[in-house]
């Protein structure tokens, strides 16, 4: 049973004036609720029953009744401290200048990076206060993004030549981004994973068996999009002869193929080489070293990463092989393309500045 509550006695107008305050998006929240709590205590409903519908503590009924009582409806619009409702006091300039100070040009004690609480108890403020300074300044000390720069002495003429393949491909030849994913491994877990439901995301244990491991040598079509892969037990020239002749197979003799490569030296095997001779149409563009991002089937290889390996579990070297065509299959039936569009001297300039940046350092 709720508990007797006396009655407030509220006028016509003041009645009115209530509903209309809850019936405006313009009024602030706190307001509109402290209306409902007064009709509704004029409507003769207890204390408890208006906190338990409303979701607040009964002293917060009792108190806002009193001033009801006191200071009648205008009571109900005071705000007593802070002003506006919902304006949050300006930090002084000082202050939000020392914290982007310590943000970009220091660390806290015994850590890499700030966090909102570490700079908070530094600057004297509150975390809220940090993360809206943060984000009013574009800093984000919690991300780190990674980068390396280039130490091949031909890197320009390399990279002019490949971003040239993907800006302006050749006439009557097909244009493949080739590349190993080695040493994947059959990983699989030690207990059944949770499924996912409603309220819950899916789980899977953290520790893991290791069955094996495979290499996939793929070969990505720029203009269609579509993968050609093969995986194989080891990742010497051998398989890589074994993937090339795959490749002279799946093309018609006509066309020239001009393969998009890095410099690891399964590619530059003296074998290789002969074959290669032996086999003109096959055209290699070498990546410059320390810049893998510039072959596009490492995209690609992401997307394998993401959708097919890293939440999977395979109890055999042969289930993950399986389970990478099986992708390969699915990826194919609809490819979409990736669309180089950063020229080379575009990069060349970004380059340049970051170059410049580190020696200031």
């Amino acid at each position: 049973m709720w508990s007797a509550a006396e009655p407030i006695s509220l006028g016509t107008a003041d009645r009115a004036r209530l509903k209309s305050w809850i019936r405006s998006k313009a009024t602030p929240q706190c307001i509109a609720l402290r209306a409902q709590i007064v009709l509704m205590a004029a409507d003769g409903l207890s204390n408890n029953r208006i906190a338990d519908e409303l979701g607040v503590s009964r002293p917060t009924i009792i108190d806002w009744r009193r001033r009801f009582a006191e200071g009648g409806v205008d009571s109900l619009g005071e705000i007593r401290k802070g002003g506006t409702p919902g304006r949050i006091p300006a930090l002084p300039k000082a202050t939000v200048d020392a914290i982007i100070d310590l943000t970009l040009h220091s660390k806290p004690k015994g850590a890499t990076h700030w966090s909102c609480r570490s700079m908070a108890q530094a600057a004297g403020v509150s975390p809220a206060a940090v993360q809206r300074i943060w984000s009013a300044h574009g800093l984000k000390p919690h991300r780190v993004e990674t980068f390396k720069l280039s130490s091949d002495s031909h890197f320009i003429e390399k990279l002019t030549d490949v971003v040239g393949l993907y800006l302006n491909p050749p006439a009557k030849a097909i244009v493949l981004c080739v590349d190993e994913k080695s040493q994947i491994q059959a990983v699989d877990r030690t207990q059944p994973g949770l499924p996912l439901k409603r309220g819950r995301c899916g789980t899977m244990t953290h520790d893991y068996k290791r069955n094996g491991v495979t290499s996939l040598f793929a070969a990505l079509n720029v203009a269609e999009g579509k993968v050609i892969g093969q995986c194989y037990g080891r990742h010497r020239h051998q398989e890589f002869l074994r993937f090339l002749k795959r490749l002279d197979d799946a093309y018609p003799r006509r066309l020239k193929l001009h393969l998009i490569l890095d410099n690891y030296g399964t590619h530059n095997h003296p074998r290789v080489g002969q074959w290669l001779a032996a086999h003109p149409r096959f055209v290699l563009h070498f990546t410059p070293t320390g810049s893998s991002w510039l072959n596009l089937v490492e995209r690609w290889f992401r997307e394998l990463t993401d959708k097919q390996i890293r939440r999977g579990a395979f109890g055999s070297v042969r289930d993950l092989v399986h389970a990478i065509r099986e992708f390969i299959a699915a990826y194919n039936r609809d490819p979409k393309p990736f669309i180089w569009t950063a020229t080379a001297q575009s990069i060349i300039d970004k380059v340049s500045r970051c170059k410049a940046t580190m020696e200031t350092l």
